[in-house]
């Protein structure tokens, strides 16, 4: 397994009113063939930044991207991104959407035939077989976001980027497609780099936590490596003590090297007691 995908110095600085807005600093970082990367932080600290280098919709200031040995300037079919939004065409049925993909990347190199049953194996892949011929206002938020996995892993990218693919979906469906993310890259190997604020997802899910450091300058803060055997079970791991570290591991960078307190304005007013505050595992 090569470094197939590297971050070298990578920093990007944004132009304001007041000047250059230095958003990312000295990012350095090495993906392995077939990884699962999570980037997590407190808000603004650089992580869809990062995401959007990988993918070319944004030009570094400093640094640069590799990928397969050529440098990433422009979005390209081998990477494909997930967003928190699904972003399917609504008048197009779910088929159709990931058609859509499919013809982008594979127009002159596949039939007719060949074609509908990459997009029908990709559908099966997220269990959307069945609602091949609805379209996403017929269906619900989960499986939106299901037919949105299925045409970017239709694209059959070298990279997945998934921008919190999740976070608009409750905890039951969110389970259930983390589940099914977790089958699908033990049966490709894809490498996929996700942004989560979920902790509890980014251990379940992840070979390596990337934690950010908060922003202005964001950059790398720690890397915790995750040597938790596959296939992972959520049940079984709720009481696994390596688990249940990792996590405190992840919450101590956060809340305890990164801790971010938000102003209180005059509007606003402070909690009486710890115990008001909000002890979810999501961070802001």
């Amino acid at each position: 397994m090569n470094n197939f995908l590297q971050l070298s110095g990578v920093g990007i600085d944004f132009p304001t009113r007041d000047g250059a807005f230095c958003a990312l600093k000295d990012v350095f970082l090495d993906v392995k063939q077939g990884e699962f990367i999570s980037l997590i932080g407190h808000s603004g600290c650089g992580k869809s930044t990062v995401l959007n280098i990988i993918a070319g919709l944004h030009q570094a200031t400093t640094g640069g991207v590799i990928l397969n040995g050529k440098e990433v300037d422009q979005p390209g079919p081998e990477r494909a991104v997930v967003f928190q939004n699904h972003s399917l065409l609504p008048w197009l049925t779910a088929y159709e959407n990931v058609e859509l993909a499919v013809k982008t990347v594979f127009k002159k190199q596949k039939t007719k035939k060949q074609m509908r049953e990459w997009i029908e194996h990709n559908l099966s892949l997220v269990h959307m077989e069945h609602a091949i011929d609805k379209r996403p206002g017929e269906i619900s938020g989960g499986m939106k976001q299901r037919v949105g996995i299925a045409r970017a892993l239709a694209m059959q990218p070298d990279v997945l980027l998934m921008d919190e693919p999740f976070g608009a979906l409750d905890a039951l469906t969110r389970a259930h497609l983390q589940d099914s993310i977790m089958d699908i890259q033990a049966k490709l190997n894809n490498t996929v780099i996700m942004i989560t604020h979920d902790v509890d997802e980014a251990v379940l899910l992840s070979d390596r936590i990337i934690m950010m450091t908060n922003g202005p300058a964001a950059t790398i803060g720690e890397i915790l490596p995750i040597e938790l055997p596959r296939p992972r079970d959520r049940l079984a791991l709720a009481n696994d003590e390596r688990y249940n570290n990792y996590r405190a591991a992840v919450l101590q960078f956060l809340y305890e090297k990164q801790k971010k307190v938000e102003p209180i304005t005059p509007t606003q007013k402070a909690p009486a007691s710890a115990a008001e505050q909000n002890t979810s595992t999501d961070i802001a």
